[in-house]
């Protein structure tokens, strides 16, 4: 059964959380310390992961860059929950690794919507071919990214970005059909967390100084340029 841990002090919102998410069929795990959370992860094992941003102690930023750089957790589906609305905290919050983020107060509808896409989109990967393209390849049956043969480390969406990138090298991907095919068409997320995530992408695949492999077309989006290695 999926398991979805809160990361919240507040415990009213913890009960509601709980409540529905009980409700639509998760088992939930619950942690109100934010020193206690990456223990808690490693015990409880969480599909996904509900991060408040305003933790006493340590904020969800910080925990979020934590669960990210963890080999054991780095893939784990994180939502962001916060009462932070500025575009600018959102792109802070997704930049150090948040795959969503919804401010608070917030719609439980919306909110299980999120999850349960988040979840299909990270438990799905389709059972296919390798995917190899200018140095890179993706694994799909250990789920894993390499570059001129070093591992590279990446979270679920920008593993889906990738994937989607690579499947037409060469050819300019449009934000709207990321979106699509990333995220899902059944809610609303803005066209700049897609900017947020290639950003994080880029990231992963350009260590070591390695020139980037990712182009950006204005107006139009993105594409692998497969004459770069």
């Amino acid at each position: 059964m999926t398991k979805i841990l809160i990361v919240e002090d507040e415990q009213g919102l913890v009960t509601l959380l709980s409540y529905n998410l009980e409700k639509q069929g998760y088992t939930t795990a619950v942690c109100m310390d934010g020193h206690k959370v990456m223990a808690t992860i490693a015990n409880e094992k969480p599909d996904l992961i509900l991060l408040d941003w305003m933790l006493p102690n340590i904020s969800g930023v910080e925990l979020c860059q934590m669960i990210r750089q963890n080999y054991e957790t780095k893939e784990t589906p994180i939502i962001m929950l916060t009462a932070r609305g500025d575009e600018a905290d959102k792109v802070k919050g997704l930049s150090q690794g948040a795959d969503d983020y919804m401010t608070k107060p917030f719609s439980v509808p919306e909110l299980m919507a999120r999850i349960g896409a988040l979840l299909r989109r990270t438990k799905n990967i389709p059972v296919q071919e390798n995917l190899s393209c200018a140095g890179i390849e993706i694994n799909f049956s250990t789920r894993q990214v390499t570059r001129d043969g070093q591992l590279v480390h990446m979270g679920p969406t920008e593993f889906r970005l990738l994937q989607e990138l690579m499947q037409k090298p060469g050819h300019v991907i449009s934000r709207e059909d990321l979106l699509r095919s990333v995220w899902g068409g059944s809610i609303f997320v803005e066209l700049r967390t897609v900017d947020v995530h290639i950003k994080r992408l880029r990231q992963a695949l350009n260590f070591g100084k390695r020139p980037d492999i990712i182009r950006t077309v204005r107006s139009a989006g993105y594409a692998i340029n497969i004459d770069k290695n």
